[in-house]
């Protein structure tokens, strides 16, 4: 993290699966796991083909083309095997037939569809047992015809040529290896890392016994409850925007895998984990007076404190925005994390997801009406996160509000923020990757897919990273095991949307076992993996004893491990020659932060994911594993 105590140089630079043909569009939702198909046609009755099946529902995609225009429309979707229920977003849907019909209806915003469109219908269906139905699709009214599938397509900053919607040729089988790692273990302990950053009063089911309520006078300037949330890294100030850039990458990771978490048995600790955020969020926004609260914490009054977040006496100011003082990044950064969180708690809690999704559309909207980088308007943000800049952050907002809602007008707006660019990297400032690949994912536009190609140009061997003797893909020294992680999670949802699969799945699974000790030292940078470690990270909780013991800035020049284990956080990690030290002291390789660790454990998922379908790539021979 940006610290007043140094300066960070480039820190600011930063940041579905398809089977079958045709565009689609993923949208991962709450079950404990997934199957996408997806099938383009025109008129008549189509069928649905489902490649793959779980107990207890399946995952489906329909796309018709539309050969004659429609104010209105009805769809019959059946099945040869009732089914129980029915999710989705684009449709209204009454049951028929004892669940082997469902009749679906136009919403409002999608009433009129016009020749050449195409209606494409996504669904979740719940069923008792494993069951693989034939499904069909039809239209009222459809007659016959052909569908265009390419068109002149002007879209914000990216190519105005004709695109090409992308045949999606099936996913190929990767599997034949053998997982180096425990990933699921790694994953669990992560969990963990992020119950250490929480602040405010603590439930009485806190994991971390070492830690206690903290910060529980946290306020807004009328006296708002601002308590919650995850404190940033080894210290105690909350930066909303690389908190909602975290929260974001793992809800992505949960409802790309949920099966991994649910073959783990972390379901359950995974919503614990992320409502702390998102019940965070919720607080700092303030409808009423248009107001959104990004920051609480003066930066270099916390730096100069190194003691346990239970002591702190300094004061704690909050930082907001306003209409007059805009913050479009973290506006739709956090509008990202709370649609996303919709459909993470649609199933297990309904009430609270629809006022997850109902204040992500109006902090969205706040955003988008108030253009401008928050740390222009919080000028203490500016000092430790400063931000280059809002369209990334808030085509996220719209493609996470597409996928929640289906809204048309959202994937609209996300096409107008989107930048034609190859990206850094994904990380809590740059975002571009993230938006690309969720374009590709909706629209299966092949110009987006070549972004993401050319993305993975720059990252694989060959490509302008410089990658270290034992091969970690280094970006840059601040936190380069962050940056590697969050490669390796973008890698494994490109490889399911079907981009290079057998390349992109080995290369991240590569990166990850370098993180998790296929290195030179033969260590996990993840604290508490395995049996080396890192003992003493940069974190001053972690560095003092047991209360009521004292804890000073004396604890950060002590040698030895730290007090506290602070079991799943990884710290920043090597240099771009492999050298690593165990110095509590060395912020650049030793300090840990919430945004190290979201794409880590997102990746995690997807291994894990691999694993237990036995599509784990062979990746031979690490190029080191220590001693």
């Amino acid at each position: 993290m940006k610290f007043s105590e140094y300066s960070e140089g480039n820190r600011t630079r930063t940041f579905g699966v398809a089977h079958g043909t045709g565009p689609t569009f993923i949208t991962p939702i709450t079950m404990n796991v997934f199957l996408v198909a997806a099938v383009l046609a025109v008129g008549s009755a189509v069928d649905v083909p489902l490649n793959n099946h779980w107990n207890g529902g399946f995952q489906a995609k329909a796309c018709i083309g539309i050969t004659k225009e429609l104010h209105s429309w009805t769809a019959h979707l059946r099945f040869d095997q009732a089914v129980d229920s029915l999710d989705i977003w684009t449709a209204d849907a009454k049951k028929a037939d004892g669940g082997k019909e469902y009749v679906l209806t136009n919403k409002a915003w999608n009433a009129d569809e016009h020749v050449g469109d195409q209606l494409c219908l996504d669904f979740v269906a719940h069923t008792t047992g494993d069951i693989t139905p034939k499904t069909t699709l039809e239209i009222e009214g459809m007659g016959g015809g052909v569908a265009p599938t390419s068109g002149s397509v002007t879209q914000g900053n990216g190519p105005t040529k004709p695109h090409q919607v992308a045949t999606i040729p099936p996913i190929p089988h990767t599997g034949g290896g053998t997982a180096r790692y425990a990933y699921g273990e790694a994953l669990a302990k992560s969990i963990l890392f992020y119950d250490a950053q929480r602040s405010g009063k603590l439930p009485a089911n806190n994991p971390i016994p070492w830690r206690g309520d903290s910060a529980l006078g946290d306020k807004g300037d009328n006296g708002e409850d601002l308590t919650g949330g995850w404190y940033d890294a080894g210290d105690h100030v909350k930066f909303s925007l690389p908190m909602s850039s975290t929260s974001t990458v793992l809800l992505w990771g949960y409802l790309q895998w949920k099966d991994a978490y649910a073959t783990m048995k972390q379901t359950d600790m995974f919503f614990d984990m992320i409502k702390w955020p998102l019940d965070y969020y919720l607080k700092c926004w303030i409808p009423k007076s248009q107001t959104l609260y990004a920051q609480v914490g003066e930066g270099n009054d916390d730096h100069h404190f190194w003691g346990r977040a239970e002591d702190m006496k300094m004061a704690r100011p909050a930082y907001k925005l306003t209409p007059s003082k805009p913050g479009s990044d973290v506006a739709g950064e956090i509008a990202a994390s709370l649609a996303a969180g919709y459909l993470a708690f649609k199933q297990r809690d309904a009430t609270y997801a629809a006022k997850l999704l109902s204040t992500s559309k109006e902090i969205y909207e706040f955003g988008k009406k108030n253009p401008g980088t928050y740390s222009s308007s919080i000028q203490d943000a500016g000092q430790f996160y400063s931000s280059s800049g809002y369209k990334d952050e808030m085509c996220e907002g719209a493609m996470w509000l597409y996928r929640a809602t289906g809204d048309k007008s959202y994937l609209a707006d996300a096409k107008g923020y989107h930048e034609n660019a190859w990206a850094w990297a994904l990380g809590w400032d740059d975002k571009k990757i993230a938006c690309q690949l969720l374009l590709y994912e909706a629209t299966r536009d092949t110009a987006y897919k070549t972004e993401v190609e050319g993305f993975f140009k720059g990252w694989l061997p060959g490509g302008s990273i410089t990658y270290t003797p034992c091969g970690q893909a280094w970006r840059d020294q601040w936190g380069s095991n962050r940056y590697a992680g969050d490669a390796a999670f973008v890698a494994l949802v490109a490889a399911d949307a079907g981009i290079d699969t057998a390349t992109y799945r080995k290369w991240a699974a590569q990166q990850m076992n370098y993180i998790l000790g296929d290195n030179n030292y033969g260590i996990s940078y993840q604290i508490g993996f395995g049996s080396k470690y890192p003992r003493s990270p940069h974190h001053r909780s972690a560095s003092c004893p047991d209360r009521p013991a004292p804890c000073t800035e004396a604890n950060l020049h002590s040698s030895g491990p730290s007090p506290q284990l602070l079991v799943g956080a990884i710290v920043g990690g090597p240099g771009n020659d492999d050298s690593y030290k165990d110095n509590r002291e060395d912020y650049v390789h030793n300090e840990v932060a919430c945004d190290y660790n979201s794409g880590f454990q997102s990746a995690l998922a997807g291994l894990t994911h691999l694993v237990a379908k036995k599509e784990l790539p062979d990746v031979g021979k690490p190029k080191c594993h220590g001693s």
